[in-house]
């Protein structure tokens, strides 16, 4: 039996076999909408699911396939998805879970696009959905229902920085016959295989840590093979929010370097969290490396990297948030993260300003917050970055 290769020699190697036919290093891009049969018997065959092979790129794809294996390998699942984005993953995914009158049981604290998603499938299709502090078994069991299908959840949440157990929910899940959906866009795989504690599907925003560099959209989906090869032969094909293979060629160029950008961004953002816990113009600091953090024994526990997403509030309220991210200028004022740049958001007015005021400020999405995904720059330039701004 072959030893299993360490994590940085599985990105590198990881479905990445030379080329047979020219013995090119990379493998090649297949950059084609459309598969030519050999005769009209093949392409029946392919169609009806009796003989394997590609027919066309909404349906499948060589460079995307790679793709779809190396991220189920990396997570530790039968069978990936790849999607054309974050958001399509997630609406790919639930849509091919849930039917009208299901229930979706979802974390305190979701990215604003998932909640106006949920409140999409509830407003228009009937399936409900409630929120719940994922950190507290009592209220997880109180909100499952009878017809509870799903439980979703992101770990770290975003913007706050929470952490859910995935052990204990997983096993409170399987009681309730309920599906785990986990956001891990901010572990990645390499700090955070939430299979491997119970989880049944995971999903990625590829457009962030994965991809690494900002010049690519995309999304992941990871589990069970029945129940990707279900999604995908319904709402990706279907709904067609899929991967071009160059975008999926991109994202494997930059999963080789995930290992060494992730160890970058956490040593950065370790740095900049204790510079901005010690400010006095800073009230609060939330950043899983730090030893003030509340949920630091269960961080160490369920992560290998803390990643490089920091949340703070300033002094102030909204004025003083405005006042830091008017103030930056090394720190990019932009939404996303996980690229080799620094970016600093208001979350409150922009990636959650679609949730109700009420609501984001019951999550912990306050005005006086400010989300920064540390980059790998040089940390003093990051740091002296911070220091003007709240100066």
């Amino acid at each position: 039996m072959e030893e299993k290769k360490g994590f940085a020699t599985r990105l590198i190697h990881g479905g990445a076999a030379p080329c047979s036919k020219t013995g090119s290093l990379i493998p090649p891009l297949y950059q084609t909408s459309t598969f030519v049969f050999e005769n009209m018997e093949q392409g029946a065959r392919r169609f009806a699911g009796e003989e394997e092979g590609f027919i066309y790129t909404r349906l499948g794809n060589p460079t995307v396939q790679q793709l779809e294996e190396v991220i189920a390998e990396l997570e530790g699942a039968e069978a990936g998805l790849a999607f054309g984005s974050g958001m399509a993953a997630i609406s790919s995914v639930l849509l091919g879970l849930v039917r009208t009158g299901d229930h979706i049981l979802c974390a305190d604290g979701v990215y604003g696009c998932t909640y106006g998603l949920l409140t999409m499938l509830q407003d228009r299709f009937e399936v409900q959905s409630n929120y719940v502090d994922m950190s507290d078994e009592e209220a997880i069991r109180q909100g499952i229902q009878p017809n509870t299908r799903v439980i979703f959840l992101e770990t770290p949440i975003n913007p706050t920085m929470k952490i859910a157990d995935l052990k204990k929910i997983s096993g409170i899940a399987k009681e309730a016959g309920a599906i785990v959906v986990v956001d891990n866009t901010f572990a990645t795989p390499y700090g955070q295989r939430p299979i491997e504690y119970g989880a049944d599907v995971v999903i990625h925003s590829a457009t962030k840590y994965i991809g690494g560099h900002g010049d690519v959209i995309a999304g992941l989906a990871v589990g069970r093979k029945e129940e990707m090869d279900s999604i995908r032969m319904s709402t990706l094909k279907d709904m067609g929010g899929v991967l071009s293979p160059f975008d999926a060629w991109l994202l494997l160029r930059g999963l080789k370097t995930l290992e060494v950008r992730m160890d970058r961004h956490r040593m950065n953002a370790q740095a900049v969290a204790e510079y901005l816990d010690a400010h006095p113009k800073v009230t609060r600091v939330v950043y899983p490396g730090l030893a003030s953090y509340p949920q630091r024994e269960l961080a160490a526990e369920q992560m290998s990297c803390f990643g490089g997403v920091i949340s703070f509030q300033v002094e102030g309220g909204l004025e003083g948030a405005r006042r830091v991210l008017d103030g930056v200028q090394l720190c990019q004022l932009t939404v996303s993260l996980g690229e080799v740049t620094t970016l600093i958001q208001h979350p409150a007015t922009m990636t959650h300003s679609v949730i109700p005021e009420a609501d984001r400020l019951r999550m912990g999405v306050t005005d006086d917050l400010i989300r920064i995904s540390v980059g790998l720059e040089s940390v003093e330039d990051i740091i002296a970055d911070l220091k003007n701004a709240l100066s």
